[in-house]
């Protein structure tokens, strides 16, 4: 019988579990005490630093050492160039965040010389700036960046065509498909150069991207909407692969690529977590990080102390 790795299995998923609460808290944070113009700025250079972090974890040794540059310089990056980039150009062109129930929600832009200079946001009359989180959260679906996401799914589509019909890959759902739909048989599929740090970089983005698409269109009310019976399924489906995942990967020896699974798991995971939380089954202490600061900072030493073990019990021993 396979020997299974369940403390090594359970440390990699919090590890991976607890990033995303912080990723969120570190987008509120930076939200609520940085100034417009600083923000932006800030936001650019830290994605910046995370393709400098992720590109670095290819000349450093050790697989998970690696994978963990990966995972730092994903998460940066993610939340740097694709999350606050969304949002500034949504807020830039006035696009309008969604309602729970019925409302006015009304944007206006003064432009000087051609360039956008003063944006206002109200919803029902009453500007932005005076709801609380909680009240947001009360009235409002998802925010304007993220309803725009859905445009990106051509953009998404190529990599997926790519990986599936090019690449002989490690996902196991690219595989599934290749072995199921006979690209196994009839196409010549040739491994990519082969470095943690980007695989785990690409993991990242490819399935954060592409789970955030299915979260926009399930809860779009055009499509299906937040209590919609599909919505639920796919929360259930992916409640349920989440724990297949989790089997598969108690099985795996090597911290880095416990840790690249557990992403995988994590992620999917995840998408059930958010479906959960939108239909107001708990509370999202990340999103309000400023009202529960001894709650995140326990999550922040956690996550400290996991990452500090898997890199000191990796590290190769001296003979």
């Amino acid at each position: 019988m396979k020997k299974k790795y369940l403390g090594k299995t359970i440390g990699s998923l919090l590890i991976v579990l607890l990033m995303m609460p912080l990723g969120h808290a570190l987008m509120i944070l930076m939200e609520h005490f940085l100034e417009p113009t600083t923000l932006h700025y800030s936001a650019f250079l830290m994605g910046f630093v995370g393709l400098v972090i992720t590109i670095a974890g290819v000349f450093v040794k050790g697989d998970t050492r690696q994978t963990c540059f990966g995972l730092a310089g994903a998460l940066l990056f993610w939340t740097g160039w694709v999350e606050f980039l969304f949002a500034y150009f949504a807020q830039r062109f006035g696009v309008h965040c969604d309602l729970v129930g019925n409302g006015v929600v009304q944007t206006m832009t003064e432009y000087v010389n051609g360039v956008g200079v003063n944006h206002t946001f109200t919803i029902d009359g009453t500007p932005l700036e005076e709801f609380s989180r909680a009240d947001l959260k009360a009235i409002r679906g998802s925010r304007p960046e993220y309803l725009i996401m859905p445009a990106t799914f051509g953009m998404w589509m190529m990599f997926v065509v790519m990986y599936t019909f090019c690449t002989r890959t490690g996902c196991l759902f690219i595989r599934w498909v290749q072995r199921h739909c006979g690209i196994n048989e009839k196409v010549e599929l040739r491994p990519m150069a082969y470095h943690p740090s980007i695989v785990m970089f690409m993991e990242w983005n490819i399935m954060m991207w592409g789970l955030y698409m299915l979260l926009m269109f399930c809860y779009d009310p055009v499509f299906l909407g937040d209590h919609h019976p599909v919505t639920y399924a796919i929360a259930a489906i992916c409640l349920f692969g989440s724990v297949l995942m989790f089997k598969k990967q108690l099985y795996i020896k090597q911290w880095g690529r416990n840790l690249r699974m557990a992403y995988a798991t994590v992620i999917v995971f995840w998408t059930f977590v958010e479906v959960v939380a939108r239909n107001g089954l708990f509370k999202e202490i990340w999103v309000d990080p400023m009202n529960h600061v001894v709650e995140m900072s326990a999550v922040l030493a956690i996550f400290v102390v996991l990452i500090g073990g898997a890199l000191v019990s990796s590290a190769p021993t001296k003979q």
